[in-house]
């Protein structure tokens, strides 16, 4: 990945990204070429893996991966018009861009097909996107026979992560009144998250 040092992430917001996403994609290279599938992944950062899981209907499992196989992690993005920096009102040479944040997990892929694993990683995804609701759904609000049946639908799968690249495109180079100019278009937008994390890395905030 392309990375300019002043969108390189630190360790930290790199984990926080791994630890808090939503689906990803994953990409393997097999004898019949790429191959991709989106799933949501869990992180266990003690073990440093990614756990999901495939339909077992979905032949992706099934199809040996040829080195190491591509998650393709993705924060809050949005468009960045030029209209919002203050340059252009000063020299008008902008351009449009695209704000946002990216890390590519590169690992070893072992598939699953085990029931306690895969009840295991659905415990676990659930929890996690479950958690801080008002209500907050459990595995165990379902039918145990009903469940036990959706376990036999799928298949787990496990990336042992071997690096990260990681990427956050939030303007920071960018002149402060420019970043002001994006933050304040982004929420008039809509993207207030992205406008959040515009704010949060913006250099002169340390």
């Amino acid at each position: 990945m392309y990375v300019p040092k002043h969108f390189a992430a630190d360790d930290e917001a790199v984990q926080e990204l791994l630890a808090d996403h939503g689906a990803a994609d994953l990409i393997t290279m097999t004898a019949d070429g790429l191959v991709a599938t989106m799933l949501p992944f869990v992180y266990d950062r003690s073990r440093n893996v990614l756990l999901g899981h495939f339909a077992r209907n979905n032949d992706h499992w099934q199809r040996e991966a040829i080195g190491d196989a591509l998650v393709i992690m993705r924060g809050p993005d949005a468009y960045v018009s030029p209209t919002w920096y203050a340059s252009k009102r000063e020299h008008g040479r902008v351009v449009p861009t695209w704000n946002y944040l990216t890390a590519h997990v590169y690992g070893a892929m072992t598939v699953h097909d085990d029931p306690a694993f895969v009840e295991d990683v659905v415990r676990r995804l659930s929890e996690h996107h479950e958690s801080g609701r008002a209500e907050p759904w459990s595995v165990d609000d379902a039918p145990e026979k009903y469940v036990q049946g959706q376990l036999r639908a799928i298949v787990g799968v496990e990336i042992a992560i071997r690096r990260v690249e990681a990427k956050f495109k939030l303007s920071q180079n960018r002149p402060a009144a420019d970043i002001d100019g994006v933050i304040d278009g982004l929420r008039a937008d809509g993207a207030g998250v992205v406008a959040t994390e515009v704010a949060r890395y913006r250099p002169d905030q340390g």
